[in-house]
């Protein structure tokens, strides 16, 4: 069928009556009549149940979704074949999931989406064999597939076979990693293996207060330990937002959340073999990079505090290096110490990496560390360069990070940003102590670009540990308002001769150091230079990340 929520043809073609599928005519009567069928598969009462819980059905959110009329539709006639605990008695058209094709802004895309009003929208060996088939079809083409989760997880009626075909599904996932993008609008309820699906994507989409995931349920935790957890508390989108990190982003309602894709997927490729889509873009200045200075550029000359301690939105200096100041944020409330997302520099996709000073100083965490290394992963996998701003005042220090894995789970980090070989931009504005300036994209892990402004502090720490270290022999024995005065004497000593870009330049790990005014321009010429980079890896099976 051509469109999600109308039967193809002429729905008056679709009669009451019996049709005589022994004529031409009552053939196609017959077909029109299968169709709609189709179309509505769930009964009026369990529409207008779903729509009394805030959600859409299945087509209508397909129809929102893509571009008019492009939905072609895939398999609407098949239906199960169980005969378990009377099943022979209900075998609706579709058995619960569309699938098909269709086009966002013009770009194909496949997608399924989880029919909630037939059997809960759970899961079995027809509607598995439906997404797996489309799944499969967009490897093959090479497009986006997104999914629409809204189901009860596996039929129970149907035994094992649900679980063999989650397996194939999973096992699907893998197989189109890094391939095509992959991505899942969880828009009700997702539980126990229905789940892994969607974290094996690239993108995971939640609705706030109508959708929710979990292994296991509130109902089951209480029984098994005791505890009482409501089910937005376990799983839903803000926890998985905040708390979880398994999500990417907490749409206000539907609408929202299929806007997020769909502005997502423009920064996106089709595929791994593709480029991002080029968007119109001023023509950038041809004399000097002064030349194409602007007053927005002129404003970052200004954003950095005197105070090393004072804390600054980095986001204000990631709006004014983008085109048009536009950045659309992922995992935002999760792990705000460091802030990632895409935006376009001179009409090009970029990914960007950036502490943020306005949270734990910018440190570096556990939570911190695995955000950016499986957003610069991703980016790598699809072809999208990737520009860090540096302001980090080294990885966050206690007893909960270091017993937590910090040592394991920060190194996926330098990983990432090692293993990637997309063109690496890295601008370092304030801080860069100890380790976490080698992590944050350094020349040493294989950036191509690394640029800094006058106020880069690139130092093996700061200046009142450095100071502690260094002169303990010397503030031993001094007290009160002399040990202050010292003590501020010394560090002002240290940060003067080590607090600053010019060692780092002197030795070639920074490639220059800019006004921040320039910023925009130089990224944006180093970006023109480093289009055509190609970097080979030596041969092996894959590498051994530290999960």
């Amino acid at each position: 069928m051509s469109a999600a929520t109308e039967p193809m043809g002429d729905p008056s073609a679709a009669p009451d009556v019996e049709p005589d599928i022994h004529t031409t005519a009552g053939k196609l009567a017959d077909l029109y009549r299968r169709f709609d069928e189709a179309v509505h598969a769930g009964s009026a009462a369990a529409v207008e149940r779903q729509h009394a819980k805030g959600r859409q059905t299945a087509r209508e959110r397909i129809d929102q979704l893509l571009d008019p009329g492009s939905f072609v539709e895939l398999d609407a006639l098949t239906r199960h074949r169980s005969t378990n605990f009377g099943m022979q008695e209900k075998r609706p058209f579709g058995d619960g999931v569309v699938t098909g094709t269709g086009t966002i802004d013009g770009r194909p895309v496949a997608v399924f989406s989880q029919d909630a009003t037939v059997f809960g929208g759970s899961l079995g060996e027809v509607y598995g064999e439906k997404i797996v088939k489309v799944m499969d079809y967009a490897a093959k083409v090479g497009c986006p597939v997104i999914g629409i989760n809204d189901g009860g997880g596996a039929r129970i009626q149907e035994g094992v076979v649900a679980l063999g075909l989650y397996g194939e599904i999973f096992i699907r996932n893998v197989r189109s990693s890094g391939v095509i993008p992959q991505i899942s609008l969880i828009m009700g309820p997702s539980a126990g293996g229905a789940v892994y699906s969607p974290a094996l994507t690239d993108f995971t989409v939640m609705v706030d207060e109508t959708s929710h995931m979990f292994i296991t349920g509130p109902d089951v935790i209480k029984t098994v330990t005791g505890e009482d957890v409501g089910m937005e508390e376990l799983g839903g989108g803000r926890a998985h937002n905040s708390k979880s990190g398994v999500a990417h982003y907490l749409g206000t309602d539907e609408e929202d959340a299929i806007s997020y894709v769909k502005e997502l997927l423009s920064f996106l490729p089709s595929n791994n073999l593709s480029e991002p889509p080029v968007y119109p873009a001023p023509e950038p200045v041809a004399g000097s990079i002064e030349d194409g200075i602007t007053d927005t550029d002129r404003e970052l000359d200004a954003i950095i505090p005197d105070s090393p301690n004072t804390p600054y939105d980095i986001r204000e200096v990631i709006n004014r290096v983008l085109d048009e100041g536009e950045f659309l944020e992922v995992q935002e409330l999760f792990a705000p110490n460091i802030v990632i997302g895409y935006g376009r520099i001179e009409g090009r996709s970029v990914g960007v990496v950036a502490n943020q000073p306005t949270q734990f100083a910018g440190c570096l965490d556990i939570d911190a560390s695995e955000k950016a290394a499986r957003f610069v992963r991703t980016c790598d996998a699809f072809n999208i360069p990737v520009v860090t701003f540096v302001d980090v005042p080294g990885f966050l220090p206690g007893t909960e990070q270091e017993w937590n894995g910090i040592i394991r789970r920060g190194a996926k980090l330098i990983y990432a940003y090692a293993e990637a070989t997309v063109p690496k931009v890295t601008v370092i504005t304030r801080k860069a102590y100890g380790g976490a300036y080698d992590v944050m994209g350094s020349k040493h892990l294989g950036a191509d670009v690394n640029i800094a402004w006058p106020t880069a502090q690139i130092a093996v720490t700061g200046a009142s540990g450095a100071v502690g270290i260094l002169y303990r022999k010397e503030l031993k024995g001094l007290e009160g308002d002399e040990l202050a005065a010292k003590r501020a004497e010394l560090q002002q000593d240290y940060e003067d001769t080590l607090c600053n870009p010019y060692l780092a330049a002197d030795r070639g790990y920074i490639d220059a150091v800019v006004p921040p005014s320039h910023t925009r321009g130089y990224v944006g010429r180093a970006l023109r230079m480093l289009s055509t980079k190609r970097e080979a890896a030596p041969a092996r099976k894959h590498g051994n990340i530290p999960l």
